[in-house]
């Protein structure tokens, strides 16, 4: 009963040199513009919903209570259409 011997740190260096091009990492940026050009919705629904949580937040440390509940009930509304965004992308996702 033969065993091979466990790789090395250097062994996987040497893999990955070798595997070149057709292993590529995605970076971080490629994920994002990967995302949101499969379901825009999304991260514009994320934005309006931090937007009117801000605006609203900052509306009430002013002491502008009916913008701010105004601002709050907006960011329920954002919240709702990035879920049904979300769903939405998920559903068509799975018919391809």
């Amino acid at each position: 009963m033969t065993t091979e011997p466990e790789p090395t740190d250097l062994d996987w260096v040497q893999l990955r040199k070798d595997m070149g091009k057709a292993h590529h990492a995605e970076t971080m940026k490629e994920k994002f513009s990967r995302k949101f050009e499969e379901n825009p919705f999304v991260p514009i629904g994320c934005l309006a919903t931090a937007g009117a949580l801000s605006y609203g937040l900052w509306s009430f440390r002013q002491g502008r209570s009916k913008m701010s509940q105004t601002m709050m009930r907006l960011r329920i509304v954002a919240q709702g259409f990035t879920i049904t965004a979300l769903i939405a992308g998920v559903m068509l996702a799975a018919k391809k």
